[in-house]
């Protein structure tokens, strides 16, 4: 299986937070970031293809998780969720989560119900962008 990753480096200057004008890659770093910020650990960025629906792996307390991000304009849908509980496995994680720069539509919030997959989105992402800046 191709499992290939790279450790997440913090940057010495923080990124930008302009979620409007990012790139998905450049979303995947900035959650990176935030996560690295809020006390996760051993954060390694997935490579595009073959990387199962996960961009992020990381850990903390000791649990794994397997995380998708999606740089959206509209709601994300239960796709990212069916992607991301597979990933979740094929990593060997404990979690799986979708982290979004917008909000997860009816069908994404009952699947990830069912499958026990967290579902980060705009609100949260800004709490830890608070928290990470001000801290």
């Amino acid at each position: 299986a191709n499992k290939k990753k790279r450790l997440y480096i913090p940057p010495a200057v923080p990124p930008s937070s302009d979620l409007e004008h990012m790139s998905g890659p450049e979303f995947e770093e900035y959650c990176a970031f935030l996560l690295h910020g809020d006390g996760f650990k051993d954060i390694f960025l997935t490579s595009g293809s073959g990387d199962q629906g996960v961009d992020i792996l990381a850990e903390k307390d000791g649990i794994k998780y397997a995380i998708q991000c999606k740089h959206f304009a509209a709601a994300v849908g239960n796709k990212a969720v069916q992607e991301v509980a597979a990933g979740k496995a094929f990593y060997s994680c404990h979690v799986g989560v979708v982290m979004t720069n917008t909000t997860f539509t009816k069908g994404a919030k009952d699947l990830a119900g069912i499958t026990g997959t967290l579902l980060w989105g705009k609100r949260r992402l800004n709490s830890f962008a608070h928290s990470v800046i001000h801290t």
